[in-house]
């Protein structure tokens, strides 16, 4: 085995390798996720590694301090490797009070970030990209980690750096990635959260404040904080023939604590439903929104 200093999603572990495996396609993939992943050799005889990857049938397994991942040999030298890292991670991650949601984030031109949140097909992609041409700044695609200083504020640190934007005149066609600029280079304090509904049927735009939160918004929000530490992103036998993974056994009931806190806390911000007719709508209402808050 050879162990490597893996820097991943705005933090940095131990990596044990087994010394043979190819990892060309996960360095390419670091595009695809917060912070990037990136390796470098440790040389001297470290302490324990935070992950360690061996050949074999697909499995995980974790202890206090390590997470075992068994992967076949073509599955480890995939790009798999990168996703399956960063997601054995998460525990590392919560520790150090950042967590992996499902958002996109954009920076106003007065320096603070807005969360968009939403599902699968929300307008979060088009309207941070409406945003941008307004002078914003990107600080992630669908996948975005925020964490918390010692003070308490919410910091909302750069995500994935490229989105997928389907091509209007080619509407059949695979969204091709696209890198985002410009792009954010450091945290942001955040300032408001949105969760959007963008669709052509909706006649005005309006923004509703969604505080108090309610028992179901919460739980969204739950939902959200803890996907990627209690499931898989991409299962350990690759993305074929299954679609699915395990769960993982990597969560804490301190991580779950400490997650229904920052909930609290995200609770204490702004947090509205954005309802717009099309991107240019809703990026149009939180620039007003930007200008006069």
């Amino acid at each position: 085995m050879t162990v490597h200093r893996i820097t991943t999603g705005h933090v940095s572990a131990l990596l044990a390798l087994p010394e043979d495996l190819d990892t060309t396609a996960a360095q390419a993939a670091d595009r695809t996720l917060p912070g990037g992943w990136t390796l470098q050799l440790c040389h001297a005889a470290p302490s324990a590694a935070a992950v360690e990857i061996t050949i074999g049938p697909p499995a995980v397994a974790a202890d206090p301090c390590t997470v075992h991942l068994h992967l076949p040999r073509a599955t480890a030298a995939s790009d798999t490797l990168a996703y399956a890292t960063y997601t054995a991670l998460e525990r590392a991650r919560q520790q150090q009070h950042k967590v992996t949601v499902h958002a996109t984030a954009i920076t106003a031109p007065h320096g603070r970030a807005v969360l968009l949140l939403g599902a699968k097909g929300a307008g979060k992609t088009s309207t941070a990209l409406a945003l941008a041409r307004r002078g914003w700044t990107h600080a992630g695609d669908d996948l975005v980690v925020l964490g918390q200083s010692s003070d308490g504020t919410v910091q909302v640190w750069p995500g994935k750096p490229t989105a997928a934007v389907r091509d209007p005149a080619r509407p059949l066609d695979p969204k091709p990635q696209q890198a985002l600029k410009p792009f954010a280079a450091d945290p942001a304090p955040l300032a408001r959260i949105i969760r959007m509904t963008v669709h052509p049927t909706l006649l005005t735009a309006s923004l509703t404040p969604a505080v108090p939160l309610t028992a179901n918004e919460r739980l969204r929000l739950h939902e959200n904080l803890g996907r990627y530490i209690s499931g898989l992103p991409t299962p350990v036998s690759g993305v074929a023939p299954m679609p699915y993974g395990p769960v993982w056994p990597l969560d804490t009931p301190a991580l779950a604590r400490w997650r229904s806190h920052l909930i609290a806390t995200l609770a204490s911000y702004q947090f509205d439903y954005l309802y717009a007719a099309g991107p240019e709508k809703a990026a149009d209402l939180l620039t007003k929104e930007a200008e006069t808050g």
